[in-house]
């Protein structure tokens, strides 16, 4: 177990569900809070080294400023899984509101937070999203708080806005954007990365000294290869009891992917 969540080498997912606002919310903020906990102590016991919760059931989301409420309860659920997790706590607020993923993160004590667009512009189902990394870096320091900022390059369910360069997209977050360590994942949720993109990316942050992290498509098949190129892994579906994100995490096939990797 690390305790930077900057040196995990699998990171599991805390998928919440809808949360109350959302179209899809439930009317339980109990079950919410127990479910969270529930994935983070399987995710914990299975060996992750750090966790990550995200509002992923909330869609469809808010481009970049999601309402206080959302940020009042992702604070009060992130602070609960803090207290139940011995592991680094990293927040993504969906799809890319990264004050308040810091915001968050600084008020419950947490690690990290993932931004999905910090440098650049992306056309995603939300419209065109674009980074706001002068602001965010602004903030980190208003807020006095250390956490760890992973960015996306190339980030998952969008298109670039010209020609695709994800090695100059690399270099422009960690240079420019002063990022702690990229992200770069498959066209979608749970879809493979591809080879050739994975190297290009780890290289140009090797370069510019920051990790790399991939963010979708991780098997226990797929994690020991990925993982002599990559730093690290964000793990959901595959952890998951089901074939979809938002099934509960599965213990055993959380053991089975850390093993894979340490093995490797």
């Amino acid at each position: 177990m690390s305790d930077s969540f900057l040196d995990a080498t699998v990171v599991g997912m805390v998928h919440l569900p809808p949360l109350p606002g959302a179209p899809r919310y439930g009317g339980d903020r109990a079950a919410i809070r127990d479910r969270a906990l529930a994935d983070t102590r399987a995710l914990t016991a299975g060996g992750v080294d750090a966790v990550m919760v995200e509002n992923f059931g909330d869609a469809p989301f808010y481009p970049d400023d999601v309402p206080k409420h959302v940020v009042a309860e992702m604070t009060a659920l992130v602070g609960a899984v803090r207290d139940a997790t011995p592991l680094p706590v990293g927040v993504n607020v969906l799809r890319n509101d990264a004050a308040a993923a810091l915001s968050v993160a600084a008020a419950t004590g947490a690690s990290a937070v993932r931004v999905n667009v910090h440098s650049g512009a992306r056309v995603t189902d939300q419209g065109i999203v674009e980074g706001k990394a002068h602001e965010t870096m602004r903030l980190r320091d208003r807020l006095d708080c250390e956490v760890a900022l992973l960015a996306d390059v190339a980030v998952k369910h969008s298109t670039p806005l010209g020609e695709e360069n994800v090695v100059a997209a690399t270099r422009d977050v960690a240079e420019r954007g002063l990022a702690d360590a990229v992200v770069v994942s498959g066209a979608g949720t749970g879809r493979a990365i591809h080879a050739g993109q994975l190297s290009k990316v780890a290289d140009a942050a090797s370069e510019v000294g920051v990790p790399t992290f991939v963010g979708s498509g991780v098997t226990p098949e797929t994690a020991p290869g990925i993982l002599t190129v990559a730093d690290g892994a964000i793990v959901g579906t595959a952890l998951k009891a089901g074939d979809e994100p938002g099934d509960p995490v599965d213990e055993a096939r959380v053991r089975r992917l850390v093993d894979a990797v340490d093995d490797r």
